[in-house]
């Protein structure tokens, strides 16, 4: 081949390359970062307020602290870390996001393709006949024979406009939305656990304190039935100890059942049968609260939440696809060669004379589809806006949350302060009516009254503490759950940079 030849042939790959190289569409750029320095309307306190019972710590925000990736072992639970650890180490929804993550990046290895000539090798053997018609003699025939090719064909769709490079974009944002997604099921999956375990710690309290409280009764009943043989009160006062026993005892069925089912959950949870979990007992006093709270700035927390990167890499995946609907408006190049052999004898198949070959380009411009492609055009921008306003809305969504979150825990505490006064209160007038009765300074009406007073009181200062636990919890699952520290350490597959 001479060197005219060669030079031309160069020229006309590094013209394709630099044609390959443009790509027609908007270029995609992130939404600006919120600029606002605040989460809710008024400041939020530095600390919340203290209690002097257990979880009654008070918690302090620090702005712009880390988020361990094991939030969980903040709470000081050996039983809640092995819980976690079970889970992750192959729970379904975790197995399933991994697998879509998994079809997301071989869906994009294939359309590596088209950037790439394909190359196909051909054999082919057939007996045929043809007409002289096909060579200008119509009366003319030609016997029948045997046809035997092989050859290697060579096809190259050239990316002219960049529209198989915006498909590329686009699946690449797919791998993105799949990774984001996994972190979500990740991030919602270890929340429902800690949820779920500080329910169970809190039930079995609750079930604990009623029967503190029954047994309680019981021992006050006995000694209302003595006073009733000694003909000191009567009989309506049994009854009425006996109606508040009774009532009492009715409320531990229905906190047996939720305990129960809540086990079963947290079985599931952790991606085991409820038969075979071999669960622990959890105690409230096992836990310890988190005193030092990270708080993440508004600015940050578009990068950090899964769930607004995943809605992030929508909006990429739309940008890219109208880039690939104004592609198609474009010239479409093809460039197409073959080399092989021909023979009507199969052992002559590969004799010196045989050879065929052809090389050749064809040029597709579209001139009219009657609107196809401008429809094609407006159709993806609306995509685009579709997917910009559901961005818009999941960081609406996910400031709310957090602005959630903070007055929850901000109030939990004063609940909890609260409600250990309350107890505090209820137990020692509970106390005192007792002392009253045994010199008859008081009736049973009052006794009965304060032992409701207290039950109520004591249920009540479970349940609050539970409460500041579970939304401890939420505070880092609405933060993100510091998944950006957790790269490299093996648990997950490491983000993709914008």
């Amino acid at each position: 081949m001479s060197t005219h030849c060669t030079l031309r042939g160069f020229a006309i790959a590094a013209t394709s390359a630099l044609l390959a190289a443009c790509a027609v569409g908007p270029d995609y750029r992130a939404p600006a970062a919120p600029a606002g320095s605040a989460y809710t309307e008024r400041s939020q306190p530095e600390r919340t307020e203290a209690a002097p019972v257990r979880g009654g710590e008070a918690q302090r925000f620090e702005v712009g602290a880390r988020i361990s990736a094991e939030w969980w072992t903040l709470f000081g639970s050996p039983e809640l870390d092995g819980l976690m650890r079970t889970a992750l180490s192959g729970h379904p929804t975790l197995a399933a996001a991994q697998a879509a993550l998994r079809q997301a990046e071989e869906n994009l290895n294939a359309q590596y393709a088209v950037l790439y000539p394909s190359v196909d090798a051909g054999l082919s053997a057939r007996r045929q006949r043809i007409s002289g018609a096909s060579f200008g003699n119509p009366a003319g025939t030609i016997s029948p024979f045997n046809l035997y090719n092989a050859s290697v064909n060579v096809s190259y769709a050239i990316d002219v406009a960049g529209g198989a490079r915006r498909e590329l974009e686009a699946l690449q944002a797919g791998i993105d939305f799949q990774r984001f997604q996994l972190e979500a099921t990740y991030l919602s999956l270890t929340g429902n656990i800690a949820t779920t375990a500080f329910r169970e710690a809190s039930l079995r309290e609750q079930i604990r304190a009623t029967r503190d409280i029954v047994d309680s009764q019981e021992r006050q009943l006995r000694l209302v039935e003595k006073q009733f043989e000694l003909g000191a009160i009567s009989r309506s006062d049994v009854l009425a100890q006996r109606a508040q026993l009774a009532q009492t005892r009715a409320n531990l069925p229905p906190l047996e059942k939720a305990l129960a089912q809540t086990r079963n959950q947290l079985a599931v949870l952790i991606g085991k049968f409820p038969d075979e979990a071999r669960l622990p007992e959890l105690d409230l006093s096992a836990f310890q609260l988190p005193q030092n709270l990270p708080v993440s700035l508004p600015s940050d927390l578009v990068r950090q939440r899964p769930d607004i990167r995943a809605a992030e890499t929508v909006l990429r995946q739309t940008n890219a696809r109208i880039g690939v609907a104004q592609a198609l408006m474009f010239p479409q190049l093809t460039l197409s060669g073959s080399y092989g052999n021909a023979s009507t004898g199969a052992s002559k198949l590969f004799d010196p004379g045989t050879q065929v070959w052809n090389i050749g380009a064809s040029l597709l411009q579209p001139i009219f589809h009657a609107g196809q492609l401008q429809a094609r055009k407006r159709g993806a921008q609306a995509a685009y806006d579709q997917a910009f306003a559901q961005y818009q809305q999941t960081v609406l969504g996910a400031f709310q949350n957090v602005a959630d979150v903070l007055f929850a825990l901000e109030f939990d505490a004063v609940a909890l302060k609260a409600q250990a006064d309350a107890e505090l209160a209820a137990r020692e007038s509970l106390e005192m009516t007792r002392a009253q009765l045994r010199f008859g300074s008081a009736s049973y009406l009052a006794l009965y009254n304060a032992q409701r007073q207290y039950e109520q009181a004591k249920i009540g200062l479970v349940q609050a503490q539970a409460v500041r636990y579970a939304d401890t919890a939420a505070l880092f699952q609405a933060l993100g759950g510091g998944w950006w520290e957790r790269e490299g350490q093996g648990l997950l597959p490491a983000k993709t940079a914008n």
